[in-house]
């Protein structure tokens, strides 16, 4: 069903919502969200933050399908210029100020992060070690636990066998 005032079709079975119509017929100019991500190498929820928190981000040409499954398609290079500007502003090191008027902090130099995550995984090994001194030390001492264990049960079934001969022979039953 195709309404010439309406900018809403069904093609199939598939609903198909044109919010741009000047791109209606020019479909090959247009990249959904989740291929505009991988073509630019960013994940789909970071293209989808960007799409909440800027409002440059290029609006909607296009929705197919419905509910769940509904696929938000954009002009392709107006979606290649807004990742670019964002992509070398991650990369510079820009940040926005903070909702509290303060400027945030610039990134760490990456020998810092390095540096910090050397530190981080000494201390892991050394508790680790201690850790596995200390297990070992326990295994050590249930280990020697159960054999006394062992050998007392030993013991005690002898004593028992023992014992139940000795009231068969008394009772007279072999």
């Amino acid at each position: 069903m195709n309404d010439q005032h309406s900018n809403h079709e069904t093609i199939g079975n598939e609903a198909v919502t044109w919010l741009r119509p000047e791109f209606h017929g020019r479909e090959d100019e247009l990249i959904n969200l989740a291929a505009g991500a991988a073509l630019v190498g960013v994940t789909r929820s970071a293209v989808s933050n960007w799409a909440a928190r800027h409002r440059n981000f290029p609006k909607l040409a296009l929705l197919t399908g419905l509910g769940e499954r509904r696929v938000k398609w954009i002009p392709r290079e107006e979606f290649l210029d807004f990742a670019r500007l964002q992509l070398a502003r991650d990369r510079s090191g820009w940040r926005r100020a903070r909702k509290d008027g303060k400027q945030r902090q610039p990134r760490r130099p990456s020998t810092q992060i390095q540096a910090e995550r050397a530190a981080h995984y000494e201390r892991q090994v050394l508790r680790l070690k201690d850790l596995e001194k200390r297990q070992a030390d326990r295994l050590k001492s249930t280990q020697d636990a159960l054999r006394d264990a062992r050998a007392k049960l030993r013991e005690a079934r002898r004593k028992l066998t023992a014992e139940l001969e000795a009231g068969r022979r008394a009772s007279g039953t072999t």
